[in-house]
């Protein structure tokens, strides 16, 4: 379908975002089991309600559109989840280095819902939509905020995986 306006390229990016949500909302709930570090199994089981509301603001945006709640094949995100998982597999049988692979899903993940809500933000900006501005807002600070709290732990699994690895285990 060609997009022919900028509501049309909107509504695109929105089913865009609202099925990378639902594919990053699965693959968080299939991590959360393989997760052993406390810290980042309490990043995952945050997340995947903040991720749960997420979905639902951007259900809200589409109502305020008039419109019915369509995912878009996000390639992106298909992408991602895919890379995450064939790295877990790699890692499994090492617990330490998994929750570096699982915390290293994750930022990648979140540095995408970042740059794809401040692509909206803009959007609905120009187009007037404070609303939907609002809630796209709420969806951005909420990456934000996780995306930091990873990155922040990152250092400290990487040590712990170092640590491991000398010990032999």
């Amino acid at each position: 379908m060609a997009i022919k306006n900028l509501n049309e390229k909107f509504i695109h990016e929105l089913g865009d975002i609202y099925d990378a949500e639902h594919r990053f909302l699965e693959a968080q709930q299939e991590m959360l089991p393989q997760a052993q570090n406390p810290t980042v199994k309490t990043l995952l089981q945050e997340h995947i309600g903040q991720t749960e509301q997420q979905i639902k603001n951007l259900e809200q945006a589409y109502s305020i559109l008039g419109e019915k709640p369509k995912r878009v094949k996000c390639d992106a995100a298909a992408g991602l989840v895919s890379e995450g998982q064939k790295t877990m597999k790699e890692a499994a049988g090492n617990p330490a280095i998994l929750d570096c692979v699982i915390a290293g899903a994750q930022a990648k993940v979140e540095h995408y819902e970042v740059a794809s809500y401040r692509g909206l933000i803009e959007g609905a900006r120009i187009m007037g939509q404070d609303q939907i501005l609002q809630l796209l807002q709420q969806n951005l600070q909420q990456e934000e905020q996780t995306a930091q709290r990873v990155e922040q732990s990152t250092p400290q699994l990487l040590q712990q995986a170092m640590s491991a690895n000398e010990m032999g285990r």
